[in-house]
């Protein structure tokens, strides 16, 4: 291949790379117009950013590079840095993966994990939440049900109250529903939900009910207060998915470190 050919070559990956990388600056952009904004999709989109801006000027930045050993030294730790935390990454993907198709072999008790309300009605993961659990206890009519999720100040009900009223109306008994409807966060979820179930005389294991995402750091807490627990997991929407799960690696590796 001659020297123009090569060139040519040349150019053209790096403008499929460049097109590549705003395609997924896109993709976690697309969550803000709904108002979601968090670790997850600032993190994809700075790092799609920086990688359009290097794809488009690599030419520039390669030859000021070239004439500046300090910059090709942190380049190269840099390059390492983020290959390791790929590989990181590409673990904790692993482990979320198996952890969100844990399905329990019997009857256990449900633990919906909470999320957002808008003002009394579920937003649309947490319906996908209630809707998860419902065609399980639909399907185990004996399972008792804890729905965990408190009111934060721009909700009218609390994320508990919200699931109970959405399984009512599709027919699950209120006495098999137990509300628990202090908690804040995941940790609290779990926790509180232990607190239900020793207020109840409830033993055994339990099915968390969340996205899939979310599976693998809820399994972490339920092993941390005792429990032994099982996955039915909810599905998200695929334009949500990539911003949650990134978001999520950032959540597994503070609960490994922090939360144990």
């Amino acid at each position: 291949m001659d020297t123009a050919a090569k060139g040519a070559l040349a150019r053209a990956c790096l403008i499929f790379f460049a097109l590549l990388w705003a395609a997924g600056f896109a993709v976690f952009l697309a969550p803000v117009s709904a108002g979601i904004i968090n670790i997850g999709n600032a993190a994809g989109m700075f790092v799609c950013a920086v990688l359009f801006f290097l794809s488009v000027f690599w030419n520039r930045f390669f030859r000021f590079m070239s004439g500046h050993k300090a910059v090709r030294v942190a380049f190269i730790a840099i390059v390492m840095s983020a290959l390791l935390l790929a590989v990181l990454a590409a673990v904790i993907s692993v482990f979320m993966t198996s952890a969100a198709n844990r399905p329990p072999d019997g009857n256990t008790t449900v633990i919906v994990l909470g999320c957002k309300v808008r003002g009394e009605e579920p937003s649309l993961m947490l319906r996908q939440r209630i809707m998860t659990a419902y065609r399980y206890l639909d399907q185990n009519p004996s399972a008792m049900c804890i729905v965990s999720g408190g009111q934060g100040a721009d909700e009218l009900i609390s994320e508990a109250e919200s699931m109970k009223r959405v399984l009512v109306e599709q027919g699950i008994s209120e006495d098999r529903i137990i509300l628990e409807d202090r908690s804040t966060g995941t940790d609290e979820n779990i926790r509180f939900s232990v607190e239900k179930m020793n207020e109840y005389g409830i033993s055994g294991s339990v099915t968390i009910v969340t996205n899939e995402f979310h599976q693998l750091r809820a399994k972490l807490i339920a092993d941390k207060y005792g429990l032994e627990s099982y996955s039915v997991s909810a599905r998200t929407s695929l334009w949500l998915l990539p911003t949650y799960w990134l978001r999520e690696w950032f959540g597994v590796c503070y609960q490994i470190v922090f939360g144990r």
